[in-house]
């Protein structure tokens, strides 16, 4: 049965934003990262989650207003996406982490007769690739040197609070919320143990009730990411070239 548009745009919105806040995260890299592969595979990466961005927001409005007109507690994005992308591990855990939660929340969509079963179908088989990037990445920081070790495990306790949003239920997704949790955590847990790193043992939330971000609270670096993100086009409303 097909759902009215209402009942969607949160679940629009939340995946929507979520692509298009780590879309511009990893586009930061451009001209910085490491090695030369990584400039365009962290490129492919963001252009892949930009084009899921542009189809949810699509649903729901105009994409361009909501990308860079709306004021930040509008967005609906997960704390983690948000984050600075640090050193390279810091970006590496931060797509560990996420790139299994959205590969394994597209993987159950795809299943669904939910209104975002067609784009989880494509969606799916790009985020396996970013799911396979990561954990790549993961194995040789973490079983590489004493540096890229002790790095890696900074990095993936560092991000570990920010996990426990990513299970709070979304208006507009029948998921099986629990069995995703039970999933991530054992898929996560093994790519650490086979890296030899340690895996956390601390909360996955913070000081703030868990679904934060879902709620339009943020942590300090988005403030500084969307004022760079929207200066553009802030600056010349209308404008067209």
């Amino acid at each position: 049965m097909t759902r009215p548009l209402t009942y969607t745009v949160p679940a629009a919105l939340a995946l929507g934003d979520d692509a298009l806040v780590l879309s511009h995260r990893l586009g930061e890299w451009a001209g910085h990262a490491p090695v030369l592969e990584e400039e365009v595979a962290l490129a492919n990466i963001a252009l892949d989650l930009l084009g899921q961005a542009r189809v949810l927001l699509s649903t729901v409005g105009d994409e361009d207003e909501l990308a860079y007109l709306r004021e930040e507690r509008a967005f609906r994005n997960l704390q983690l996406v948000e984050q600075p992308n640090g050193d390279f591990t810091h970006t590496i855990a931060r797509q560990l982490y996420f790139s299994t939660y959205q590969h394994l929340l597209y993987g159950q969509l795809t299943d669904s007769t939910s209104q975002f079963a067609p784009l989880a179908a494509k969606a799916v088989k790009e985020v396996a690739y970013h799911q396979d990037h990561a954990r790549q990445w993961t194995l040789r920081l973490g079983d590489g040197t004493d540096e890229s070790r002790t790095r890696m495990q900074r990095a993936v306790d560092a991000l570990w609070r920010f996990t426990g949003e990513m299970f709070e239920p979304i208006p507009g997704l029948d998921i099986n919320w629990q069995e995703m949790r039970t999933s991530w955590t054992a898929t996560v847990s093994a790519v650490l143990r086979q890296a030899t790193l340690t895996v956390p043992e601390g909360p996955q939330t913070g000081a703030w009730r868990a679904g934060a971000g879902r709620q339009g609270l943020h942590t300090e670096p988005f403030g500084r990411m969307l004022a760079e993100m929207q200066h553009l086009h802030r600056s010349h409303p209308g404008a067209s070239w």
